[in-house]
Order: structure tokens, then sequence, then C-alpha cells
């Protein structure tokens, strides 16, 4: 709707103060009911996540005989080494043991850890790299390639894991013979496996903006094409950006086929190689990764309602 639309409606045919009461209470019911509707989704949405994330945290705190217990989560700090004072003090050496094993999981729970953090670096810098510029020069100068790229990039989403494992171990075997088995070699194949998510978050964003009008006013007023990406189209597209990267970092951090096929350690390896010893840690890990992933989709969100909020702050004062 335009604005000259908007116009020629009486201001006073929408106001409050001019509705009948009957008018009122239907306005006020609809939004009772849209309101209740609203958290009851909310509610049911919260459960679906809560509920097994109290019962990770239930059964790697919590013994048969009802007791709690909280070793799990000392490795998870880093105070495994705190536990095995205690068990020392006891002079229990089988408690000692397990212990001291306890305190070589967590090494390697952390060891993992990072590996995965690194991944996740360098498969969205991968991604954004080879992504954002294809898909704005194709929008821009080849439109007739849009939906060519749109399948290559959506092949991925059709393709099970464990097929691409067996298409890309003669790749990887190669490469570990060349430079090295180092599990960061891994970004490749990730930034395969975040393609479809990231592409569609991306055409999204793009398809909100009119990237030809914008980058033809820019390149009218002097703007270099690099100056046209960085300054222009990336601030216009910031949040499907932040979606896009959120998107590959829980994918790359849950991603277990490819790193297990392919004999390298990441953080959800480590987990399932932990879990077949000690199962509360494991556990305890898995929640740890949960609440990670659900405050980042809170920041997300923060993020995104701040600049829409200054965006129709700006529109008012304009």
């Amino acid at each position: 709707m335009t604005t000259d639309s908007v116009s020629i409606i009486p201001a006073t045919s929408t106001t409050p103060a001019t509705l009948g009461p009957s008018s009122r209470k239907l306005r006020a019911s609809r939004r009772r009911k849209t309101t209740v509707f609203r958290w009851a989704t909310v509610s049911v949405v919260g459960l679906f996540f809560l509920i097994p994330m109290y019962s990770l945290f239930y059964s790697s705190s919590h013994t048969l005989s009802g007791k709690w217990i909280w070793t799990a989560w000392k490795a998870v700090g880093g105070l495994a080494t705190a536990g095995s004072k205690d068990c020392s003090a006891e002079g229990n050496q089988t408690l000692i043991a397990a212990c001291r094993r306890v305190g070589i999981q967590s090494a390697q729970i952390w060891t993992g850890l990072t590996n995965s953090l690194v991944l996740v670096v360098l498969t969205i810098a991968l991604m954004l790299f080879l992504l954002v510029p294809a898909m704005i020069w194709i929008r821009l100068r080849l439109p007739w390639l849009r939906r060519t790229m749109e399948f290559t990039c959506l092949l991925a989403l059709t393709i099970p894991a464990i097929v691409l494992v067996v298409g890309l171990a003669p790749i990887y075997r190669t490469l570990s013979n060349v430079l090295s088995t180092d599990t960061l070699w891994l970004c490749f194949a990730y930034a395969i496996l975040v393609l479809p998510f990231a592409y569609r978050s991306l055409d999204a964003g793009l398809d909100a903006i009119d990237i030809k009008t914008l980058s033809e006013a820019a390149r009218s007023l002097g703007s270099s094409w690099l100056g046209v990406l960085w300054r222009v189209v990336i601030p216009n597209i910031r949040t499907a950006l932040v979606s896009a990267s959120f998107i590959s970092l829980a994918l790359v951090l849950g991603e277990f086929t490819f790193a297990e096929r392919l004999a390298r350690q990441s953080f959800s390896t480590s987990i399932v190689g932990i879990g077949q010893d000690n199962p509360r840690l494991a556990m305890a890990l898995s929640l740890v990764s949960l609440l990670v992933a659900l405050f980042l989709l809170l920041f997300l969100s923060l993020l995104t309602a701040s600049r829409k909020g200054r965006t129709r702050r700006k529109g008012k004062t304009s």
C-alpha cells in the first residue's frame, strides 16, 4: 500500500475514540485471543525444549539411590583436579583412578571443543566468502543463473551425509598425504554441508532489498564494486548474514558423521566417545552445548528485534 492510498482514508475512522462499544469489545476480544494463542504456543515450544534439557540435567546429576552428585559438572568446568583431591583424602584407590580418568576425558572434550570452534570460524568465513559475492553478482549481472545456483546450493540437502562422506573420503585421503591429517581441513566439507541453509537465509535477506537500484545509485555516485558490496549491500543484509552464520555454527557444533567417518576429533565425536565410558559427563556436555545454542538463538532474536525497533523509530521521526 502506498502513502497516497493511506492518506485518503479519514484518520478518525480507525481511532479507538470513534469506535462504538461493540467494536471496542470485539477488538479487545480478538486481542485477548491472540495473546492467549501466542502464550500457548510459546509454552508448548518451551516445554518441548525444556523437558529434554531438564532430563539431561537430572540424569547427569542424580543417582539411582537418590543422591545428587556433581562430578560430571566439575569435569565440565575444568574442576577435575579438585575432584581428585577429594578422592585422595578418602584414600579410595578406585575412586582416585576414576577421578583421574574424568580429568583425561575433560582434556579430550576441550580439545574437541577447540577444534569445533576453530572449524566454526573457518566454515563461516569460507561460506560467506564464496556465497555472498556470488549471489550478489548473479542478481546484478547474471539473473538467468539464479535457479541453477539455487539448485546447486540445495543439492547437498538431498544427499545423505554418509554418501557425501564416501565421496569426499578419497579427497581427504589425498589431502592427508599431501598436507596433514589436521581436523581443520574439515571446513571444506562443512562449507558444503551448510550451503543449503545459508543460501536460504541470504536469499531471503537479498529479496528484502532492491539491490539493483541500490547498486546503480552507488555506482552513479562513483563507488567501486567493492564499495557497493562493503558499504551498501552488506549493511542491508546484516540480519541475514547473522542468521546464516548462526545456522552454520549450530550445524558445525553438532555435526558427527563427517568427523567420525573421516577420523577427526571434534566436539560431537568427543561427547560420543566419552559417553561410552562416562554417560553422566556426556549428558552434561550435551546440555551445555544445548544451552550455548539456546543463548545464541536468543541473542540473534534480540539483535534482530533491536535493529527493527531502530528502523521503525527512524521511520516515525523522518
